[in-house]
């Protein structure tokens, strides 16, 4: 069932999105209603994390790899 939502927003917002809509084919409504759902959907997930996965959170070291020297290294040694 849909509803009529009233939202005050500013010019420069809309314009925007509209815009966006347009090139992705898709209404203004649309739009904000996958957003919507997207942002409820994300919540939901969060809340229904397991507490096994919830103790192993943080057990991998947050690294940054680099992964386009550690390539170059892999041909540097297979290749040389």
């Amino acid at each position: 069932m849909n509803t009529k939502l009233t939202l005050s927003l500013d010019n420069v917002v809309i314009e925007e999105a509209k815009y966006y809509a347009r090139i992705n084919k898709m209404s203004l409504s649309k739009l904000i209603e996958n957003y919507l759902n997207a942002l409820t959907k994300a919540t939901s997930a969060a809340d229904n994390i397991s507490p096994l996965v919830e103790s192993l959170t943080g057990i991998i070291p947050d690294e940054k790899l680099d992964v386009k020297s550690d390539y170059t290294d892999y041909l540097i040694k297979k290749y040389a």
